[in-house]
């Protein structure tokens, strides 16, 4: 089974912090990691190729230093791993993102499965898997929080607000995970060391590498304008009730009632 595993790299959004006159995230100084539900598509590629034998290709479209990333993806048990880095893909809103990933994949070609995160924890949009997937012209399963295959064919539990659907589908197929999947294993420090030292294990690929509408990329490709970008501000505060147990719910019942929330 041959599986390639769409990748992100981002910043720790918990200690990302605001510029409040630009309205922009500071990324300097700011550690970035794999998307979290990234992993989590990542752990599950490699414990499907455990069980039924193929390679995991891990894909990532960003900067140089999202190398970094996919060096990490190969010490978690990918096979092999592709940077997709030009100065034509800047400023990719998830339209654009999706044209090029799909345009890789369909360069790296005989895959079975797709796997994505559901969505990026920097831009929260889930839109990138599904726009990959119509790129592709395959079915897609999103929200997936448990997967069985069997006789090529695919059985899907997809998370609902209210409760779960199960879907089934033939391969090939592009599916999207929700947290709770799996537990993502830690990666190998010997895959890591040996993939540092070897200029080999992430190829990075231009626009001279696949096949791309240039017109398609990047920033002037991308139909989506961000009109502005704020910090929330909290019109009121919290207020901490003193005294005992009972004075401390007494006046809280009060209060709300004050309030007619009671």
């Amino acid at each position: 089974m041959n599986i390639i595993v769409c990748v992100k790299q981002v910043p720790d959004t918990n200690e990302v912090k605001i510029d409040e006159e630009k309205g922009t995230l500071i990324r300097e100084g700011v550690e970035s990691i794999i998307n979290p539900e990234d992993r989590i598509a990542l752990e599950e590629a490699v414990r499907l190729k455990e069980k039924f034998g193929g390679k995991v290709t891990v894909i990532s479209m960003g900067p140089p230093q999202a190398k970094d990333a996919l060096i990490e993806a190969y010490g978690m048990g990918a096979d092999e791993a592709i940077l997709l880095s030009d100065r034509a893909f800047a400023g990719s809103d998830t339209w654009a993102t999706a044209y090029t990933l799909a345009q890789a994949i369909k360069e790296i070609g005989g895959f079975d499965l797709i796997f994505c995160g559901r969505q990026a924890i920097d831009g929260d949009t889930a839109q990138v898997g599904p726009q990959i997937a119509e790129n592709l012209k395959i079915p897609q399963i999103t929200y997936v929080s448990d997967i069985e295959i069997e006789d090529k064919k695919v059985k899907a539990k997809r998370q609902l607000e209210d409760g779960y659907s199960i879907l089934e589908s033939k391969l090939p197929l592009l599916v999207t995970v929700v947290d709770g999947l799996n537990e993502p294993r830690y990666p190998s420090i010997k895959r890591i060391v040996d993939a540092y030292n070897n200029e080999e294990t992430v190829k990075l690929w231009s626009t001279d590498d696949f096949e791309v509408d240039k017109d398609m990329l990047g920033l002037d490709a991308s139909p989506t304008q961000v009109h502005d970008t704020f910090v929330p501000t909290h019109e009121t505060k919290g207020e901490m009730l003193e005294g005992s147990s009972k004075e401390k719910v007494k006046k809280l019942v009060e209060k709300l009632q004050a309030e007619q929330v009671l």
